[in-house]
Parts: structure tokens; C-alpha cells; sequence
């Protein structure tokens, strides 16, 4: 069933070219970790069970990582109705709604499909948000799942994760057996390790490039469903800003998940490249949301 979240033809597009050029790299990949192991059933079971384990579990890993639980209805009655009644809306199914503790201001959105997807909003959110603004944040994670780019986030984040685990690998290998190895096992670790590197940076930068538009892409699909540009605004202006008051050490542990945050967690003073950024900037968000607002031809108060 098609959700009446406005579909994205540039965002698809997008996600099916990040997810071709990540398989070129996957590909190249796999010849090195062949290499490296000299085992091609070694290398096909690892792959297997890494990319199995974060696409069948990432949302129960992200849900641990920040302390979230699954809540009812009689619990979160607030939270739960904002949700019902954006789902009836869309007509997509509802997913699971869950909420963290943290006193950080954020929501993400995790699950590999719309039958299995999660919703988790902090605490520190929904205290200091309104309930049209609430709306909005609520609208743009929905927006991810109806769109499929957290399914595609997640798998495409595995070949880092991957090409991290092997540059470890690599290094210490050569570290700790460096006296058992002659100059030629030296040369193919060493060759590894660099295309490793290479492949991380690569898929690093392909998914940030992915991210950033996704944001946008789910700013969009909420102000239009939920027809309040200025309450998504409103709630962006309100969560940027109380983050950057937030201790860093409170942030480090969340930054893992930026690419799936509704807001980036930078602590006071942090500057990001472009580049380098899971997300739009502000400004840019705003100024998205001020021309959806101008062609809808302004908001009844």
C-alpha cells in the first residue's frame, strides 16, 4: 500500500544511484577481503552475518544505544495520538513508538519496512516542543519510513562499518604478527588496509551526500502533509538551538546516529563542512520550508 506522503522521484533516484555505486565499491571490497583472509567462504559468511545482523536488528541496536523503550497508549497518550492521527493521514501502517530518556531534543526513525518500523522521540523533545510542532518532527520521521531511505541508510552504512572492521583487523594483524610476516605479506597488508581506508572514505562520503538530500527531502513530505510549514520551522529553530546547550559529553553518544537524527547533535561551537555533514544546515532547512509555505500560499493561524 502507497502512503500519501508526497513521493520523491529525486530522492529514489538518488537512493538507487548511492546504492549502485556503493555495490561497485562492495564488489572491489569483497576481492581485498578475499585477500586479506584467503579464505572466499570466510569472506561470504562474514559479509553475510554482518549485513544480516544490521539490517534484521538495527532498530533494536539503536533503540539500545540510546536507552529507548517501547511505550503504549496509556503511557505516551500524547505522543501516540500525534502518531495515529499523522498514520490515519498518510494512510501507511503505525509503527512502534518508543521513547528515550535523554534529555536531548531528537527523534529518529529505524526499522528495515514500514511493518517493522520504530519511531522513538526523547524526552527532552517533547518537553520543550508543542504539540503542532511535536506534529512536524513526528511527520518528517514518518516521512523517512513511507520513503524506504532508512532501510536504505542502513544497509548502505554497512559497507563503512565493514571497511572499518577490516582496517582494524588489518592493522593490528600486521601489528602483533609483524616478526612472523615476510616483506611481501607485509605489501598486501599494507595494500588492504589502504583500500579499506579508501572504500570508508568513499562510502562515507557517498552516504552524507545521500543523508543531506533525505533531510530535505523529508522536510518537504512533512510540511506538505501536515500542511504547517512554519510548525516544522518552528521546531527546528527550538531543537538546533537547545542543542547546542547540551553537554558534549551528553552528544558523544548520540553522534554515532546523526544520519538518522531529525537534527544533527553538534555540541557548542562545532563546525562541520558541508561535506562531512549528515545534514542540511539551518538556514537551508528554513529557507526550504519559508518556499513551501509561500506556495502553499501562506497558513491559517
Amino acid at each position: 500500500m502507497r502512503s500519501r506522503f508526497e513521493p520523491d522521484r529525486r530522492l529514489t533516484g538518488r537512493m538507487v544511484l548511492t546504492m549502485f555505486l556503493l555495490g561497485l565499491l562492495y564488489v572491489g571490497f569483497v576481492g581485498a577481503l578475499i585477500v586479506l583472509l584467503d579464505s572466499l567462504v570466510l569472506v561470504v559468511v562474514i559479509a553475510a552475518v554482518l549485513l544480516g545482523a544490521q539490517y534484521w536488528f538495527s532498530d533494536r541496536v539503536a533503540l539500545y544505544a540510546m536507552r529507548g523503550r517501547l511505550v503504549t497508549p496509556e503511557e505516551e497518550p500524547r505522543l501516540h495520538g500525534v502518531i495515529d492521527r499523522l498514520c490515519a493521514t498518510a494512510d501507511m501502517p503505525k509503527p512502534r513508538v518508543a521513547v528515550s530518556g535523554m534529555d536531548l531534543p531528537n527523534a529518529f526513525a529505524t526499522g528495515r519496512n514500514a511493518d517493522h518500523a520504530v519511531v522513538c522521540v526523547t524526552t527532552g523533545l517533547t518537553r520543550r516542543l508543542e504539540t503542532e510542532e511535536l506534529e512536524g518532527v513526528l511527520a518528517h520521521e514518518l516521512s523517512h519510513v513511507a520513503h524506504r531511505d532508512v532501510a536504505v541508510i542502513t544497509i548502505a552504512s554497512f559497507l563503512g562499518v565493514l571497511a572499518g572492521l577490516v582496517v582494524r583487523f588489518a592493522f593490528y594483524s600486521q601489528l602483533f604478527g609483524g616478526g612472523r610476516r615476510d616483506q611481501n605479506t607485509a605489501a598486501v597488508f599494507a595494500m588492504v588496509m589502504l583500500v579499506s581506508a579508501v572504500v570508508y572514505a568513499l562510502s562515507f562520503l557517498l552516504i552524507r551526500a545521500l543523508s543531506r538530500y533525505r533531510e530535505l527531502a523529508a522536510d518537504r513530505a512533512a510540511a506538505m502533509l501536515t500542511g504547517k510549514p512554519s510548525a516544522l520551522a518552528s521546531a527546528l529553530t527550538k531543537v538546533s538551538g537547545d542543542i547546542a546547550r547540551i553537554p558534549t559529553r551528553d552528544l558523544r553518544t548520540a553522534q554515532a546516529f546523526n544520519a538518522f537524527f531529525f537534527t544533527p547533535a553538534l555540541g557548542p561551537g562545532s563546525t562541520v563542512a558541508g561535506l562531512f555533514s549528515t545534514h542540511p544546515s539551518l538556514d537551508r532547512r528554513l529557507e526550504a520550508l519559508a518556499e513551501i509555505s509561500e506556495r502553499l500560499g501562506g497558513e491559517t493561524p
